[in-house]
């Protein structure tokens, strides 16, 4: 019964992961720009979340503190979210995706800081590891999507920083409210800086009261409810019979997923350079790499699901 329990939590954590990586194709066939996709799409996840219950009693049960510091996290959340979007406008799915597997990389320097633990001289190397992938991406892409790399890499820190945060806070509210506080802040946040985003550039701004088309509605609410509350809700009950090792591991194939995805329903295989998938190769194999060298000798195995990446209190940084 526990290996059956183990696989079927396997096969939802990858569901997840797959979902995952349709939240950069849904990003690409949305036409809004970055700012508006990002607020329907938060605001979607909030109205739900708010309506639940035991949400809504754990919200208000947060000390205040608190729910300012995961309203904190949110808005990190949110420029996350806006900058990866933006990046996909600038240039397309699959390089805003190998972007953010730079986010594993900037983890391994910001969570020293944000924590004052030690800086892990495997974390360095594998920073120093990326940097020939990350220079071929930049060289196998059109001119005009250099851009959309550099708004992907900022992206990748903000994915960093409020990964960082939430696994300090992790453990001290029910995930649900946590996410249902850090997506209403999120909203809040894209409401304040809707008019400085506009004079960035056409991909990142627009009016967020702006209702959507027809066309636009169906795929923010297939990216709300599919890419978000379901894998969001199925993580919870796979974390409980996985290591954060596996968890660690499958997450990082997102971009994969996102690449192949990209090239089947989008053809972007034809927009881009043997160079460029060369350069994504040395990076993913960096990022999938990074966990088997960290794992200890037997701790990590058995290491308890709550100490798992925090990815599903910020439900998914992509």
């Amino acid at each position: 019964m526990p290996d059956t329990a183990r696989r079927t939590a396997w096969l939802q954590l990858h569901f997840c992961v797959l979902l995952w990586g349709f939240t950069a194709i849904l990003g690409k066939l949305i036409s809004l720009p970055a700012l508006p996709l990002v607020w329907w799409r938060m605001l979607l996840v909030a109205a739900v979340l708010l309506v639940l219950p035991r949400a809504l009693r754990g919200v208000r049960a947060m000390p205040a503190r608190l729910r300012w510091s995961y309203a904190g996290i949110g808005a990190l959340v949110a420029l996350h979210w806006l900058t990866f979007y933006a990046a996909i406008k600038l240039s397309n799915a699959s390089v805003a995706a190998t972007c953010i597997a730079l986010g594993t990389v900037f983890t391994a320097f910001v969570e020293p800081w944000l924590t004052g633990k030690r800086l892990s001289k495997r974390e360095v190397a594998l920073g120093i590891a990326v940097m020939p992938g990350v220079a071929l991406v930049a060289g196998g892409v059109p001119d005009g999507m250099l851009i959309g790399i550099a708004v992907g890499t900022v992206s990748a820190l903000f994915v960093a920083l409020f990964s960082s945060l939430n696994k300090r806070l992790v453990a001290h509210a029910d995930p649900l409210s946590v996410t249902a506080v850090e997506m209403a802040a999120g909203v809040a946040t894209l409401t304040l800086v809707a008019p400085l985003s506009a004079l960035l550039s056409p991909a990142f701004g627009g009016d967020p009261f702006a209702l959507p088309n027809a066309h636009d509605a169906f795929y923010l609410v297939l990216l709300a409810m599919a890419c978000t509350l379901v894998p969001f809700v199925l993580v919870l009950f796979a974390l409980r019979h996985l290591s954060a090792f596996a968890t660690q591991l499958s997450v990082n194939l997102e971009p994969v997923y996102t690449i192949v995805l990209a090239a089947l329903l989008l053809g972007e295989q034809r927009e881009l350079t043997p160079q460029f998938y060369l350069g994504v190769a040395i990076i993913l194999a960096a990022v999938l790499i990074f966990p088997l060298l960290s794992r200890g000798p037997r701790k990590a195995q058995t290491e308890p699901a709550a100490d798992a990446p925090s990815r599903p209190v910020s439900t998914d940084p992509s």
